[in-house]
């Protein structure tokens, strides 16, 4: 049987590329609530506000590399079946060089309408109020703010479900509902979690590595290419 790896990512994967965390304690998160940039009510409430903080994370992206455990896992797919399942926003996955990668959380590159749900574009500038759809909706990040459902949960719990390894980085796994996806890996699946500060996790067959991404992953990207 063809090995399947599920690689699930979080924020500490992006910090080791230099991009802030909502948690930091500096930085654009720093500047802002939650409330006033990542919710649907601040959408409505001031469109111009949200805009602006997005187009800053966007132009913040623009000033960063895929680090080393970016590309360790999308070299693992010289050898078998991977999956990246991601909390984080940003496009350094798919820099790295990885094809298959599911943004749990929404993508910073892309914008979509609000009067169009199937309406989403690619942006690569910045998104002003007054951008609008061909449908005459304004667009908006195509981020999934605190509140909203997550539409591609269901696509993620089909792909952990059949992970033969799951690699579990960058994640405290306290952010629900993805922290929820370890519990759908096959009871023999065995489980890797990369994290300095990892807190144990309620599964057997686990290895801990207490390095950060961009150090603990390439080593490990080598023992399961074998």
């Amino acid at each position: 049987m063809e090995q399947h790896i599920v690689v699930l990512t979080g924020a500490g994967v992006s910090a080791d590329s230099g991009l802030e965390t909502f948690r930091d304690s500096g930085g654009l998160w720093a500047q802002h609530r939650v409330e006033d940039v990542c919710t649907p009510e601040a959408l409505m409430q001031n469109p111009a506000l949200v805009l602006d903080f997005y187009n800053q994370r966007r132009r913040q992206l623009r000033t960063v590399e895929p680090n080393a455990g970016h590309y360790a896992v999308a070299a693992l797919e010289a050898t078998s079946n991977v999956d990246v399942i991601t909390q984080n926003v940003d496009n350094l996955h798919e820099r790295a060089g990885s094809t298959k990668v599911l943004h749990l959380h929404g993508e910073l590159t892309k914008c979509r309408s609000m009067k169009d749900p199937s309406y989403i574009c690619e942006v690569d500038g910045d998104v002003m109020v007054g951008d609008l759809c061909p449908k005459g909706g304004q667009l908006r990040p195509h981020i999934v703010f605190f509140g909203e459902p997550v539409p591609m949960m269901d696509k993620a719990i089909e792909i952990v479900s059949t992970a033969t390894t799951l690699v579990v980085a960058g994640t405290s796994m306290a952010v629900y509902p993805a922290a929820s996806l370890l519990h759908y890996a096959p009871e023999k699946c065995k489980i890797y979690v990369v994290n300095p500060a990892g807190r144990e996790v309620d599964r057997q067959n686990v290895t801990y590595i207490r390095e950060r991404f961009a150090a603990g992953m390439p080593p490990l990207a080598k023992l399961l290419q074998g």
